[in-house]
């Protein structure tokens, strides 16, 4: 699917054209943002002819040499990042996105539905600067995707503490705990994910924002541009050590969760071994008594049978009495 953004007024104003039949012969000439979405091959070569640069494939954006990514072909400047894409679902992906700068129009090329681009597109379809150009607009869409990181880490970072709570809260039953366990340590997954995908995002937007932050002299760009770029550098380094710190707090608590589980286990094992050693005088004063030897004097007692019975009990509360003294139970 192929969207065309055209200024009207105060605000862009999107054509969406799909269809390889219902495709015009030319587009207009005061486009300025051009959005492929899963684009056909007759969409490519429209593109092409108007802005008189080359589509990246999908395995072309898929390259991750930085070679493959930014680079400078025909007076157009291609650049490709990872973005952030179903982040808020149970199954989150990384999606390549490629922006190209031909002249003053923004070309993007994407596979997936990332957040930012919704968000850019309503904000500008309600007001947008009558100088608009593709390098705006492409400033506007770098702020959505690192402000969106930005949610994103807030959120796992709220939920790690969350978690936190639970792995080291005092009071805890002990009927299901391996239930428990088990739910803690698929949010830990999870949460450590996400954090790798962020930031996976993060480093491909950090090499895209010094591209052009390099680029910005040569392109003759404000200075407010150029002040909003290190702006962008800042936060995106600023998110990655974030990012660094989550992954950290992540380990940590992995570490820690796999501790108390070892602990659980020692525990039951712990408790087995008790009561085994618990059990073995009675089996032993059993034993001795079911030989039936002939000079057994015990056997003909009268009260034989009641005193080794006795000798059992005896024989297993002052183990565990020994031990409940050492503080082994």
């Amino acid at each position: 699917m192929l969207t065309v953004y055209v200024l009207r007024g105060t605000a862009l104003e999107p054509r969406i054209l799909e269809g390889e039949k219902g495709l015009p012969a030319g587009l207009p000439e005061a486009a300025i943002w051009l959005d492929l979405l899963n684009p056909t091959l007759e969409e490519d070569r429209l593109v092409e002819k108007l802005v008189g640069a080359a589509i990246p494939t999908r395995e072309e954006m898929q390259e991750i040499e930085i070679s493959s990514r930014l680079y400078i072909e025909n007076g157009a400047r291609y650049m490709t990042a990872t973005l952030m894409s179903q982040s808020d679902t149970p199954s989150p992906v990384t999606t390549p996105v490629s922006f190209i700068l031909a002249g003053q129009r923004l070309v993007t090329v994407r596979y997936d539905e990332p957040r930012p681009f919704a968000m850019t597109r309503h904000k500008l379809g309600r007001a947008c600067p009558s100088n608009v150009t593709g390098q705006t607009v492409l400033m506007d869409l770098l702020d959505a995707v690192i402000d969106r990181n930005a949610d994103i880490l807030e959120r796992i970072g709220m939920e790690v503490d969350q978690v936190s709570q639970k792995v080291f809260e005092t009071r805890r039953s002990r009927g299901g705990s391996s239930r428990v366990y088990q739910g803690i340590l698929y949010t830990i997954g999870r949460k450590g994910d996400l954090t790798s995908k962020v930031r996976e995002s993060l480093v491909s937007i950090g090499r895209l924002v010094l591209f052009l932050a390099q680029e910005g002299e040569d392109m003759r760009w404000s200075k407010e541009m150029r002040a909003q770029l290190k702006t962008m550098q800042r936060d995106t380094q600023s998110l990655s050590d974030h990012t660094t710190y989550l992954t950290n707090s992540i380990t940590f608590l992995l570490d820690a969760m796999l501790g108390l589980v070892s602990i659980e286990q020692n525990n039951i094992i712990k408790l087995f071994s008790v009561v085994a050693v618990v059990m073995m005088p009675p089996t032993l004063v059993a034993s001795i008594y079911g030989m039936n030897f002939e000079f057994m004097p015990e056997l003909k007692w009268a009260a034989g049978y009641p005193l080794a019975l006795i000798a059992m009990v005896i024989s297993s509360v002052v183990p565990y009495l020994y031990f409940k003294w050492k503080k082994w139970l």
